[in-house]
């Protein structure tokens, strides 16, 4: 988070859509690599993707799908995960999956393209008793305190659709999450450092912040390094969570919930979240180009397993960073186009048999390959299905079409959860290595705005049959999202707690329903837990077991010669400080960990998969909101 103006100067109102004359002067890297492109393209037939968008009804069951919420429309709703998603939205949430499911059973309606199902028919049974259906939605719905009565009056006679009956009531009556005051959001712009906070969902901010006027961070950003304004965020005291920290399986909860979010966010600011259509087309299976990066992935990780970016990628920056960073006009001057074609056959046929030779690949030639690897990509780096929230032009409205850079920045974080786990790695990947060529700018002549407006057309070149007007008047635009995704990247790969506070919701409902009921087994687990205990009573010297749930946990830590420790938790006790006790209690700390290896402290299991914790992170904060979680001290790679 850097280069923010010394002045404070106000740009220029009010906003102007159209680039100024020297806005279009300064981009004169940008339709040079554009040019390159086109001739690099010349003799090749480029699949060109349909660009008409979804009917309304694909649109909806894909929205419905992504987020987690597909047996909405199944009809089975009950005991699967989109109930425990359903229970931790909040009220603007569920009001936009409300609308949603309406418009889908609306358009459904029209097209009649297969019958809606009646309630009645929902629960018919053989005989007059309460169907199994019916008591299962009785049992959802206990937790609002609905009376039979009223869930009778409800199923026979308001709903067409019974799995609306959960929504509405979600929507009238589920306590919406804390506003913050107007006054607070509008004194919080005219600062000159930003507060970013993640405590609440970004769309319940933007409801507050949309009714004050006159506002600094509504005004349109110009392109220079010094109008970026300085973010900083509220750390909370549960720690800061990166991606890379979650479990995949709750990073998959993290993209669902960030669907319903991001979308309602965009209501909120007035924007329809545009999509487009899903287009399946044979792709290819072998070689490096072209390739899915599923596909790479794969192929990596049956040699390296773990991977988390296709190798050839790694490779490519990897070249650039030994050879290239400090040379002047590096990405922008291009290879000879003749060797760059060969060394690409040649990739595409030698690496995955270990015999193409990295030697002959000189820095100019490497970042050719490694901008036409982003640009064959059969799939876009940031997906086909969310280029247009993305990217702007004359006819679909993208993050840029929104007026304040800290919602930009908030509609960005929501969309890089959104992508595929391959896709986000990569991305970050790529823009750790341009974060490290504007380092060098003194020396390469790389200014961030130069490598933005390079980089810009291989990652957001339109695959529809867009027309040079509306190229032009992206280009701006998409060479200052590049500049947002570089300078905010560790922001953007820092995943809210608000986010994670669902997580944890939705796994709590989830055991809910695996809680052994039988009292053998609750007594032997209450046997199991009291022996715990009482072993860790006698470590610690606490007298009693009251004491214990308050605050006493037992960290394991299988890479160290002592490989469990009771900790008495105060206010003050942090990850650091457990991590420090075990290397002073082992002298030389863990065991066998490489130089690029270390020891972190992890919860695990209880409401969470698995979250790796930040070393200043309060221990006591962790213990209170998942009580039953495992601590455990494991090695990572950094």
């Amino acid at each position: 988070l850097t280069r923010m103006s010394a002045t404070g100067a106000m740009p220029p109102s009010p906003p102007e859509r159209s680039m100024s004359r020297d806005s279009q002067d300064s981009m004169e890297d940008y339709w040079s690599e554009v040019r390159n492109i086109e001739e690099d393209c010349q003799g090749g037939q480029e699949e060109m993707i349909e660009r008409s968008s979804m009917d309304e009804v694909e649109l909806e069951e894909a929205w419905l799908h992504e987020a987690g919420l597909s047996t909405l429309v199944s009809g089975t709703l009950t005991d699967s995960p989109a109930e425990a998603l359903l229970s931790t939205l909040t009220r603007s949430q569920a009001a936009m999956v409300k609308k949603r499911l309406d418009n889908y059973t609306q358009t459904m309606r029209k097209r009649n393209k297969q019958p809606i199902r009646h309630v009645r028919d929902v629960f018919s049974t053989a005989d007059t008793s309460v169907s199994r259906t019916h008591k299962s939605l009785e049992t959802v719905l206990s937790r609002y305190d609905w009376s039979a009565s009223m869930l009778h009056v409800l199923i026979d006679s308001y709903c067409d659709f019974v799995y609306q009956c959960v929504l509405y009531y979600i929507v009238a009556h589920q306590p919406c999450q804390a506003f913050r005051p107007v006054e607070s959001s509008v004194k919080e712009c005219q600062m000159e450092v930003y507060i970013l906070s993640f405590e609440e969902p970004y769309s319940e901010g933007v409801t507050a912040h949309r009714k004050g006027r006159d506002c600094h961070d509504c005004q349109r950003i110009r392109k220079g390094d010094k109008d970026l304004p300085k973010f900083q965020i509220v750390t909370p005291k549960q720690g800061l969570t990166r991606v890379h920290d979650l479990s995949s399986e709750d990073i998959k909860k993290i993209a669902c919930i960030s669907l319903i979010e991001l979308t309602t966010f965009y209501d909120a600011l007035g924007i329809e979240l545009k999509r487009n259509r899903m287009v399946r087309s044979k792709v290819r299976e072998t070689g490096i180009f072209g390739v899915p990066l599923t596909t790479l992935l794969e192929n990596d990780q049956k040699k390296f397993p773990g991977s988390k970016v296709p190798l050839v990628f790694k490779k490519l920056l990897s070249k650039l960073e030994q050879t290239g960073l400090q040379t002047e006009g590096i990405l922008r001057v291009p290879g000879s186009a003749s060797r760059v074609k060969h060394l690409r056959q040649e990739l595409d046929t030698k690496f995955y048999e270990d015999r193409f030779d990295w030697e002959q690949v000189r820095h100019n030639d490497a970042a050719g390959l490694l901008k036409m690897f982003i640009r064959e990509l059969p799939h876009p780096l940031l997906t086909q299905q969310h280029m247009p929230a993305f990217t702007i032009n004359s006819s679909v409205s993208g993050v840029l079409d929104i007026p304040s850079t800290k919602h930009q920045l908030q509609a960005l974080h929501l969309l890089i959860l959104l992508l595929p786990e391959v896709n986000r790695d990569t991305l970050k990947a790529l823009l750790e290595f341009l974060n490290k060529v504007v380092a060098y700018e003194e020396k390469n002549r790389m200014s961030l705005w130069n490598v933005s407006m390079i980089v810009a057309p291989n990652l957001f070149t339109s695959r529809d049959k867009t027309t040079r007007q509306e190229e032009m008047q992206g280009a701006a635009g998409a060479a200052h999202l590049v500049r947002l995704l570089i300078i905010y990247q560790d922001l953007l790969w820092t995943v809210p707690c608000f986010l994670i506070s669902h997580v944890r919701k939705m796994n709590e409902a989830a055991m809910s329903k695996k809680t052994p009921s039988s009292e053998k087994t609750k007594r032997k687990l209450l046997r199991r837990r009291n022996t715990d205990r009482e072993k860790e009573k006698s470590e610690v010297g606490i007298g009693s077991v009251t004491d214990l749930r308050e605050g006493v946990i037992r960290v394991q830590a299988p890479l160290h010669a002592k490989v469990s420790m009771a900790i008495q938790l105060d206010n003050e006790t942090r990850a650091r400080d457990v991590m420090a006790r075990f290397d002073f209690e082992n002298g030389q700390g863990s065991r066998s960990l490489s130089r690029r290896q270390k020891c972190f402290l992890f919860e695990v299991g209880g409401n969470i998969g698995e979250r790796c914790l930040h070393p200043d992170t309060h221990l006591l904060e962790v213990y209170r909101v998942n009580p039953h979680c495992e601590w455990i001290l494991k090695s990572r790679t950094t």
